[in-house]
Formats: structure tokens, C-alpha cells, sequence
């Protein structure tokens, strides 16, 4: 729901702009982003604004696809830092879930060659810890590890984004003017994304059941979105109504 106790003054309101679309075009540009349907700087929660993706049913990721969601999260400050010369507060969510994204492919994914093929147990928040299952050295090493993996994202976004940072400039313009900004927008904006991207039923289910098993459509819900012309039948019953 829309926070109206949250008023915001016109230079945070800018701030926001430009963070969002920094999130935005991350994900338009960005191969291995989710698509996107949507971008606001209306306050809605905790959020000041955000960026509304559709996601796909996946279960298993590859280190560039968890790499290129991690250069989305950074888009909002990256594009901060461009803009504006100094970052805010408002990428706090951000980064935590870039950092845990970070050690979770360190430590629970084996996806770092340096600490290789082990895994660790990452606490949750308020567990508590007697003791850390690795020694001091692997303890520097994966704190290194994730420095150097988030500095390479974060240099990753930096390039993209200076590149495209006239269409950083459109969307922010744009939200400021409207606040809201869908689909439709976006491609009017940036043009078509340059990636392919699932759009019906049965490209969204394609692979993901057993070779056995039917994913498609009912024949009832066959081309349920296309124009057709009735059939006899139907005029009949439609004339016989009107009469």
C-alpha cells in the first residue's frame, strides 16, 4: 500500500528518481536480470520507491546469472554515485542482500576457486555462535573473497551505467513527472530489451516438468488471448438473443 505519511522533499524525491532507474536499467540491460514490469518513487512500505520484477520459476542458478542480480542491486547506488557525487542511506536493503548473496556463493555454493569446494554455515540473524567452523586464515580469505566478488559487481554496474547514462536521465525525468512507470514505458524509453525474454504459458513451463509429463495449455485455454471470429453456432445463439 502507498505510505502517505511519507512526504518526501524534492531533492530526496530526485534522489529516489535516479536510484530507481539506476535499478531499472540494470534490468533491462542486463542478460540474466528478471524482466521487468514496473518502477515507482511512491513510498510503499519501508521502500521510498522500487523496482517490480516479474520472477521466473528457477530453482538452480549459474555464478552469471547470480552475478548479474547482484549488479541489479547495485544499480540504485551506483547510479547515486554518478548523478549526484555522494550515496544515501536508501541502498541499505541493497547491499544486505547483495552481501549475503556474495557469501552464499563463497561459503554455501562452493563457487570461489580460492576457498574451493566446501561448504560453511552462514548464521542466521540472532543465532547464536560458540564458535566459527574454520580457522582465522579462511575466515580472512572468504572476507576477501567477498570484497573482491561485490567491488567487481560494483565496477561491473559502474561501466554499464555510465554507458548508458542518458537512459538513466529519461527514466528518472520520466518517474518525476509521473511516478509511476510501466512496461510500456520502459520500452518507449530504452526500446525493446535486448534479450529474449518468456511472455506466454507455455514458454514460462517449457523444461520444467518430466518428459512424460503435459505442460501444455488445456484445449479450452488454447489461444485465449488471440482475436477470433464466432462460429456459426455462436452468431446463431447471439441473433436469437437479440431478437
Amino acid at each position: 500500500m502507498e505510505k502517505k505519511t511519507n512526504v518526501l522533499q524534492p531533492n530526496e524525491k530526485k534522489t529516489v528518481a535516479y536510484h530507481e532507474a539506476g535499478h531499472a536499467v540494470c534490468g533491462w540491460f542486463l542478460e540474466h536480470a528478471d524482466p521487468l514490469l514496473k518502477v515507482s518513487i511512491i513510498p510503499r512500505g519501508k521502500g521510498l520507491g522500487y523496482a517490480q520484477y516479474l520472477p521466473k520459476e528457477q530453482y538452480l542458478f549459474t555464478q552469471e546469472q547470480l552475478f548479474d542480480r547482484m549488479c541489479v542491486m547495485l544499480g540504485g547506488r551506483v547510479s547515486e554515485q554518478i548523478f549526484f557525487g555522494k550515496v544515501t542511506t536508501g541502498a541499505q536493503d541493497d547491499l544486505q542482500k547483495v552481501t549475503k548473496s556474495a557469501y552464499a556463493q563463497i561459503v554455501q555454493y562452493g563457487m570461489n576457486e580460492r576457498i574451493g569446494h566446501r561448504v560453511y554455515h552462514i548464521p542466521e540473524p540472532g543465532e547464536m555462535v560458540m564458535e566459527k567452523p574454520y580457522s582465522e586464515s579462511t575466515a580472512q580469505a572468504i572476507d576477501e573473497e567477498v570484497k573482491l566478488l561485490i567491488d567487481r559487481a560494483y565496477n561491473r554496474t559502474m561501466d554499464l551505467l555510465t554507458e548508458h547514462k542518458e537512459n538513466i536521465l529519461k527514466i528518472a525525468e520520466r518517474l518525476l513527472q509521473r511516478e509511476i512507470l510501466g512496461r510500456e514505458d520502459l520500452i518507449e524509453l530504452l526500446g525493446p530489451r535486448p534479450y529474449a525474454e518468456k511472455s506466454t504459458y507455455e514458454e514460462f513451463v517449457a523444461g520444467t516438468g518430466s518428459f512424460e509429463e503435459n505442460t501444455e495449455l488445456p484445449e479450452g485455454l488454447k489461444q485465449w488471448n488471440e482475436s477470433r471470429e464466432p462460429s456459426k453456432e455462436e452468431e446463431e445463439q447471439t441473433n436469437k438473443a437479440g431478437t
